[in-house]
């Protein structure tokens, strides 16, 4: 389906590839100091704790939220070192989330590598995360502000809360949409939200500016979470690089799902609530052949168009400049991952 955008917003959509090239590029000095700052704070004199490191490092990927805190801040004025602080903790924040996730998951497969509860097992992957977060605070604590920890706190603390209205709501056929959009924006796009929003703090950005850079950032996470559960159900493992399938073996329902047992066809949404149940071998791959002929992956992208459209309508308060160009970009990016 093809979406129109504002006057001005067409750069990022149709050079969105090289713009997104182009990142590293934009905050290359930042983005290395981060990378030395993040390997700085969780050395240890233990070298079983620094193997640890080593192989979650590896799921650093695009550095989406380091991007995000480093981004705002260009956009807003300019970065200095308390960004690249910030951008340090917030990417520990996120691995620790992934860590746990993993072992909440059992997940087996990230960024196309073994996960830490697979090479290592339950309790170290749990303490892994354990030592990320700390490790996220004490780094934090060495910023001059308060504010910057509160900020940090009350997101971990909603996705904590995310997580466990997630678990309540295991195998829960009746899940409302409503909710499944409190569980992805308390889950993931509150830390979103935090990197713009501390980033557009830390760069002297006024009350206006702040609340609309955290507007893109809880849009766009939330785009992100949407558009991560479509992958779960028409993604090829190969090319997402992670273990696929876990949300309907985990009772965890999705847009897509939600949709479908909302507006299909009773038989076929009386199949699909026997299917949830079952424990058939072949789960996985039944579900999915019931879900595609369906509207509803293309009901669940087109609520993730509306979000990014939302986001790239919030850098309205933003001068134009690269950084700005390049979350226009980012944005685009979310909606057209790679399956």
């Amino acid at each position: 389906m093809a979406h129109a955008h504002p006057a001005g917003k067409s750069v990022a959509a149709t050079n969105a590839g090289p713009l997104l090239d182009a990142l590293t590029d934009c905050v290359r000095p930042e983005l290395a100091q981060v990378q030395k700052l993040f390997d700085q704070e969780l050395h240890s004199v233990q070298p079983c704790v620094n193997s640890l490191v080593r192989h979650v490092s590896r799921f650093r990927g695009k550095m989406l939220r380091p991007l995000l805190v480093l981004l705002s801040g260009k956009a807003c004025g300019k970065t200095t070192e308390a960004h690249n602080v910030l951008a340090t903790v917030v990417e520990m924040v996120h691995m620790a989330t992934l860590v746990h996730d993993d072992v909440l998951d059992e997940a087996e497969l990230r960024r196309k590598g073994a996960t830490i509860n697979h090479l290592r097992g339950n309790e170290a992957a749990v303490l892994l995360g354990d030592y990320l977060i700390s490790h996220a605070f004490h780094l934090c604590s060495s910023l001059d502000s308060q504010f910057a920890s509160r900020v940090i706190g009350r997101t971990t603390n909603q996705v904590c809360e995310g997580e466990l209205l997630q678990i309540h709501n295991r195998n829960n056929l009746d899940l409302d949409e409503e909710t499944y959009l409190q569980i992805i924006t308390c889950k993931t796009a509150a830390l979103c939200a935090a990197c713009c929003q501390l980033g557009a703090s830390f760069a002297g950005a006024d009350s206006n500016g702040v609340d609309n850079l955290h507007q893109y950032g809880l849009c766009l996470g939330s785009a992100f979470q949407i558009q991560d559960d479509i992958l779960d159900i028409v993604g090829d493992q190969s090319t997402v690089g992670k273990t696929l399938g876990i949300d309907f073996l985990k009772g965890r329902l999705t847009l897509p799902i939600i949709h479908f047992l909302r507006t299909a066809p009773q038989e076929h949404r009386t199949l699909l609530r026997s299917l949830l149940k079952s424990h058939e071998a072949d789960k996985v791959e039944r579900i999915r052949n019931l879900i595609l002929p369906s509207d509803s992956v293309d009901y669940a992208k087109d609520q993730a168009r509306k979000l990014i459209d939302k986001a790239q309508a919030s850098l309205a308060v933003v001068a134009d400049s690269q950084p700005k160009q390049i979350m226009h970009a980012m944005a685009e990016f979310v909606v057209d991952r790679p399956m």
